[in-house]
């Protein structure tokens, strides 16, 4: 859950692992007479071609002026080949399990070596320009995903379900089931223009994501090996700061005193009227906050001016049916959205720093025991005073050196 991105470009430069899947046009060659017929892939069309001369470049912006030769020497170690970018339009399933066309970018490196996919699951995002397969200067497909996937990887870039295509749709913030459909099914669509333009992929999966997107990922590893274990080879997962233990958070959330900080409250907001539509609970929102909060959020949603820590504009009556177990309905709702408690059989790394205000540090400390305790192959790497921007560093460099071991 972050809209903190922008701040820290400057770690950006170290996220090797945004990278994934995907070239093409989505016509086959006319040397095959008998194509496969496509079950998700709807169509594909070139973004552009990209040298690496043009992904240093963008690698410089990147720095945001920060003359730092450590960085420098780093990304240009990463450009390795040219590129090609796609936008990709595929069928998917609505948060109603009705299908829908979706979107994302597709990021193929340009040569003929057997190359792994990773499946990038992206950040919170507050604009549709900022989506993958609209491809802009804002967005992470167009440099994380771009340079680092000129080091040899194919990188798949869900918009997810409210970007792109469907941007006429509501996005559904932190929505477990729907996060993952639409990062599966990006994830199958590549597939199918990856046979289609026989493109060297050598079968390996990877899949990771940061904030939002590390709950995303969680999400998408949970369905693939609970409901397809067959379907891909998914050889690692790397998940940074995300809300994996929705139910803890929120109960923390509720009950301490945090920050003030309106950007992050705006996201808690936004949780809440996600789930509150999905689930059919359909509430006024003076039901979840009090005045003045409630009438601002009522009109202005997840752009509401919520300036005191979370829990002093929650409502006392809300707060104590939470508290109490009795509002069963809000914390059902919140309960489909728990990924922590669950046994991963892939290898699995967790990055968080112990001084995220945004989103707790107890997030990944609740997964990884609950995990380890089923079984499951996970392990958690705190950075010691990391924020939630901070910690980007170590995530990134850490997911990098994860993903080249499993190539």
């Amino acid at each position: 859950m972050t809209s903190t991105y922008n701040k820290f470009k400057i770690y950006y430069l170290f996220l090797p692992f945004l990278f994934i899947i995907l070239n093409g046009c989505g016509t086959s060659s006319n040397s095959d007479p008998t194509p496969q017929e496509n079950k998700y892939l709807v169509s594909s069309s070139l973004i552009g071609e990209y040298s690496k001369t043009s992904l240093q470049s963008r690698a410089d912006g990147l720095s945001g002026g920060v003359n730092n030769p450590v960085v420098t020497i780093f990304v240009s170690s990463l450009l390795k080949y040219d590129i090609k970018a796609y936008k990709i339009i595929y069928k998917t399933k609505n948060t109603d399990g009705t299908e829908i066309q979706a979107s994302g970018a597709l990021i193929i490196p340009s040569t003929t070596e057997a190359i792994p996919m990773i499946s990038q699951q992206h950040g919170t995002i507050r604009t549709d320009a900022q989506a993958p397969s609209n491809y802009q200067a804002s967005s992470e497909a167009y440099s994380i995903a771009s340079i680092f996937g000129s080091n040899g990887y194919i990188i798949a870039c869900p918009d997810y379900i409210g970007y792109g295509v469907s941007k006429s749709i509501q996005h559904p913030y932190e929505h477990r089931e729907s996060l993952a459909q639409a990062s599966l099914d990006m994830i199958r669509a590549s597939s199918e223009f990856l046979a289609n333009e026989k493109v060297n992929w050598n079968k390996k999966l990877m899949v990771t994501g940061y904030s939002q997107g590390g709950f995303a990922t969680m999400s998408l590893q949970k369905k693939i090996e609970e409901q397809f274990p067959t379907e891909f080879n998914l050889v690692a997962s790397s998940c940074g700061a995300g809300a994996y233990n929705k139910s803890q958070f929120m109960k923390d959330l509720f009950n301490t005193t945090t920050h003030a900080i309106p950007e992050y409250n705006q996201l808690y907001i936004w949780v809440t009227q996600t789930y509150n539509r999905i689930y059919g609970l359909n509430r006024l929102m003076n039901t979840y906050f009090k005045e003045p909060y409630a009438t601002d959020i009522q009109a202005n949603g997840n752009n509401a001016n919520v300036n005191v820590s979370f829990n002093l504009a929650v409502n006392e009556s809300f707060k104590k049916a939470v508290n109490d177990g009795t509002d069963t309905p809000f914390l059902n709702a919140v309960k489909d959205n728990d990924v922590f408690d669950w046994a991963p059989k892939t290898e699995t790394q967790l990055y968080h720093g112990d001084a995220d205000q945004q989103v707790f540090y107890s997030n990944s400390v609740t997964a990884e025991q609950a995990m380890k305790a089923k079984g499951g192959k996970v392990t958690l790497f705190t950075t010691k005073g990391g924020t939630h921007g901070s910690t980007l560093q170590d995530y990134a460099i850490g997911t990098y050196t994860f993903f080249s071991g499993k190539r």
